[in-house]
């Protein structure tokens, strides 16, 4: 009973501790509700607002009706009505009242029909009385449950006779798992986790339990050659925590898709294996032609050309994915059809882009980085010569090569082409990247007079080398019948219609512009210079972000340079998203935003994606991400610059002086007021565990007991040894034998010669810190840890020093990978410091 009885006084001490506790402050419970009629142009078509995702506007009394809410909430929690206020407050509790507000501010509106949803505010602009819906709230609202989004919404425009809404304020909880299910077959995009993270970041702060809404994609589906949206459409099937509505700002969302049915899920894979027996078709069929059909491209190399045909207003793809990057390379475009009208090459032009995180589209005539409009020179070829210092090949994955049929689409008839991709050597005038050139030849072309015999003369007018002894015949000829053109140097017969009609660019003689015929004269003046020809061959922008902001262009090469520098709906590769995605910005200010991307390395869309913060995985601040790489400079700075930390004398031993924090800290010497047995402070040179045997608590000013202790810790070593199997001390008797040493026979008067040079060394002269090796035995650990620390020394030839390999090993252990990780984050190279 007594012990009943202490029971009883404990349990009861212990309510009494609780009941005296405080209570925990809860937030203010804000109850707000209001009725609203939808503005119009939430419910029609032609007048549909910009809003995305779940997004509302409430008018500004909404806001001040929550505000008051709020201090009512906080001053008289009881007395909160279930209906908004109107009520008035200082300056400075309205501020308390901002910052009361939760974040986000969720609703919930419910119309007339009993349906409702959640909704996320983005602004109390909407006029009074009024909310203005997204489509995806005004669909679940007032449409049925159609398929497709357009069709939902024409649903909700026609069924919403009644539109007025209430909207109740609705805190939801932070959602951890949803499921989705598609409401068609088919959806196969390269990385749902990256495209529901965006379109859910973008538009949504909530979800509500069946509700369908929209993922729209740039290039899905399409891999890296397409530039179409396609728009995905889920219904969510459910949710944790249990509910009908979650919160998605904020949190960690696990996401699981699951066919509607079974025939849906077959379906789908139906279709994905048509598209990959499509692809494997194309590719079995690149390079081939068929009949005066346009060939289906695919990839090429450096080893040898590929042929094929390509039809006015088409496109052949060709792709190049690996070459020597420290040469020029020369893509080289000949086999054309000979017409009688048009000069070689003149309708088949050349493109190239590369493929990289920047460009990521197919090159066209409006978009491209390099290209061959002209004719083909005189040996029947147009090339393009790239150089290894080239900007645009720094980060390229691969070349993008298209053949394009200049003229009129209606044309049937299909030119026949050859396309080669090969490394220039040096022997051929290429440069290899980092060496210096030559002066052997210009533009390829020979005229050094010792590549020609001694028997051989140079033409005055065609230039070219005949032997001597015909010369004179040569020139009777060549004076006669040929003329050379004074700018080009190419050589015609004086009454041949090619001479005739030979020209020069006339507006601009640096553009390279030149031909034989009318018809490659109109061609020239309709892409450099059509402004010349009439203002309406103008070239505008075609995409949506630029039409009647961007001035229209004076040529298609200005064009091409706004398509694939500063157009907004230039496609990128975004590096924090990893989708493909306009690049977007402001295109009437394309300068700063340039500027900009120059110089952070990051596209406006970037930017923004970028202002989401993470952990940084060094020091554990948090950072945005778009200042991610700037943060991790400075680390590395830093860590070049740290003092190389001294470490124990013991050669067994793998730990530094003072030890390792976190984070790659170096631990400073104690202050002596702080040091004891744990951690005595010494002027040996000694680790803590390495000295902590020698230290006895006495009154020793010369050192004298201190001698004594390391003579007597080496005798002992030397004769009974430490009894240790991993032992591989040279200067301990168990060590000898376990390295199948001689051991030192004699006893203390043959030892003791041998361990008096080793205490003095200990020692070192006076007024001098001691630097030579100690040779104490230490724990296992320990000696591991020493022994992966001068393994990584030997690995890294020399690249670290010793004492940052100790004290990596000394932090991760006698883990050789977690320790190189330590040194890569932490310690600075030898060439370094």
């Amino acid at each position: 009973m007594a012990d009943e009885d202490s029971m009883s006084d404990t349990i009861d001490d212990d309510q009494m501790v609780l009941e005296d506790l405080p209570p925990k402050p809860q937030p203010p419970v804000i109850l707000y509700r209001d009725q609203f009629t939808v503005s119009a142009s939430s419910l029609s078509p032609s007048r549909s607002s910009s809003l995305q995702g779940d997004k509302i506007l409430l008018p500004p009394s909404a806001l001040e009706a929550l505000l008051s809410a709020v201090s009512r909430a906080r001053l008289h929690p009881s007395q909160v009505s279930s209906y908004g206020f109107h009520g008035s407050s200082t300056n400075a509790d309205r501020n308390d009242d901002f910052d009361a507000l939760p974040q986000p501010l969720t609703f919930k509106l419910s119309s007339t029909a009993g349906k409702f949803v959640y909704a996320g505010v983005r602004e109390f602009s909407a006029e009074e009385g009024e909310v203005v819906l997204s489509s995806y709230l005004a669909a679940a609202l007032f449409g049925d449950d159609a398929d497709d989004a357009d069709d939902a919404k024409d649903a909700a425009t026609d069924k919403a006779t009644d539109t007025s809404l209430t909207v109740a304020f609705a805190p939801l909880p932070k959602g951890t798992f949803v499921h989705l299910r598609p409401l068609a077959a088919g959806y196969n995009p390269g990385d749902w986790r990256a495209l529901l993270e965006r379109q859910l970041r973008k538009g949504y702060t909530t979800l509500t339990r069946g509700a369908a809404f929209t993922v729209t994609s740039v290039g899905a589906g399409g891999g890296r050659t397409s530039t179409t949206a396609k728009e995905f459409r889920f219904r969510v099937d459910g949710f944790k925590p249990e509910g009908d509505g979650i919160c998605v700002v904020d949190t960690d969302l696990e996401v699981d898709i699951e066919a509607l049915d079974e025939e849906q899920a077959r379906e789908t894979m139906r279709q994905i294996q048509e598209t990959e027996e499509s692809e494997t078709m194309v590719s079995a069929e690149a390079g081939t032609g068929t009949g005066t059909g346009t060939s289906s491209g695919g990839d090429i190399d450096i080893w040898k050309p590929v042929g094929g045909q390509v039809r006015a207003g088409d496109y052949v793809d060709f792709e190049l994915k690996s070459w020597d990057r420290s040469r020029p390379l020369s893509i080289i475009l000949s086999g054309f059809d000979d017409s009688d009208d048009t000069e070689k090459g003149f309708a088949a032009d050349l493109l190239v882009s590369p493929f990289s995180a920047r460009q990521r589209v197919r090159p066209r005539e409006t978009e491209y980085i390099w290209a061959s409009f002209g004719v083909a020179d005189t040996d029947g070829t147009k090339s393009i010569t790239l150089q290894p210092q080239d900007g645009e090949l720094e980060a390229a994955d691969s070349l993008y090569i298209s053949v394009h049929g200049w003229g009129e689409a209606t044309s049937n008839r299909a030119h026949h082409f050859s396309l080669r991709a090969k490394v220039v050597l040096e022997e051929e005038g290429g440069v290899v990247a980092g060496s210096t050139a030559s002066p052997a030849a210009v533009d390829g072309v020979r005229t050094v007079e010792s590549d020609h015999g001694s028997d051989e003369e140079q033409c005055t007018n065609c230039l070219q080398w005949v032997p001597s002894r015909t010369m004179v015949l040569h020139e009777n000829f060549c004076l006669r019948n040929n003329v050379v053109c004074p700018e080009c140097k190419q050589v015609f017969q004086k009454r041949s219609v090619a001479w005739a009609g030979h020209w020069h660019c006339e507006f601009d003689p640096e553009d390279g512009g030149r031909g034989s015929s009318a018809a490659s004269k109109q061609k020239h003046s309709l892409i450099y210079h059509p402004g010349f020809l009439s203002a309406n061959f103008l070239y505008a922008c075609p995409a949506e972000s630029c039409i009647g902001i961007v001035a229209p262009f004076t040529s298609l090469p200005d064009l091409a340079r706004h398509r694939t520098t500063t157009c907004p709906s230039k496609l990128i590769l975004c590096q924090f998203c990893q989708l493909e995605v306009p690049q977007e910005g402001d295109p009437s200010n394309a300068s700063a935003d340039a500027a900009a991307t120059r110089l952070t390395g990051q596209t406006p869309h970037e930017r923004a994606d970028g202002a989401r913060t993470t952990d940084c995985y060094l020091c554990g601040a948090i950072v945005r991400m778009r200042d991610m790489r700037a943060h991790m400079q400075h680390h590395d700075l830093d860590r070049q610059k740290r003092v190389v930390p001294k470490i124990c004398r013991d050669v067994h031993c793998g730990r530094t002086l003072y030890g390792v924090g976190p984070k790659g800290q170096i631990k400073p010497r104690p202050a002596p007021s702080s040091a004891g047995i744990g951690a005595p402070t010494n002027d040996l040179s000694l680790c803590a565990s390495c000295y902590a045997p020698l230290y006895v608590s006495m009154h020793d000013p010369e050192g004298r007991a201190l001698k004594r202790r390391v003579e007597r810790r080496y005798m002992t070593q030397l004769l009974t040894g430490c009894g240790k199997a991993w032992c591989a001390n040279a200067w301990c008797k168990t060590g000898r034998a376990n390295q199948k040493m001689v051991p030192i026979e004699g006893g203390i008067p043959a030892i003791l010669p041998r361990v008096k040079p080793l205490v003095a060394d200990v020692f070192g002269d006076a007024g001098h810190e001691p630097t030579k090796d100690v040779f104490f035995c230490v724990d296992e650990e320990t000696q591991k840890r020493r022994a992966v620390a001068e393994l990584l020394v030997a690995q890294s030839g020399n690249g670290y020093d010793l004492a940052w390999c100790v004290a990596a090993c000394e932090a991760e252990g006698a883990d050789a990978a977690k320790a190189w990780e330590w040194l890569a984050n932490w310690a600075p190279r030898t060439n370094e410091a």
